[in-house]
């Protein structure tokens, strides 16, 4: 199950993260790219490779959210742990759902 949760998340992303790669760079070329004032000192192809893995992780951030946003209560409040093997002190020592 969280396998197939993580390809809802990550294969999304990948597919905008190139989508927004080819936006970006039609209109930005990276030797003119600036950090704090100075030029960047990497290739155009590192620029486009780091460039790429960000917008990656800012859109599974993204889908991570919606996927979270969407589970049910159900999913969110079960008890991942067997009532048997529970601390005795456990909050939820009633019966799992």
């Amino acid at each position: 199950m969280w396998v197939q949760r993580w390809m809802w998340i990550a294969w999304p992303a990948f597919l905008v993260a190139a989508v927004l790669e080819m936006i970006v760079f039609a209109m930005v070329d990276p030797s003119d790219l600036h950090w704090f004032g100075q030029p960047l000192d990497m290739s155009r192809q590192a620029v486009y490779t780091m460039a790429f893995f960000v917008f990656w992780m800012v859109t599974m951030v993204s889908s991570s959210l919606t996927a979270l946003l969407s589970m049910s209560p159900f999913e969110v409040n079960r008890c991942p742990v067997p009532l048997d093997e529970r601390p005795r002190d456990c909050a939820r020592n009633g019966p799992c759902s």
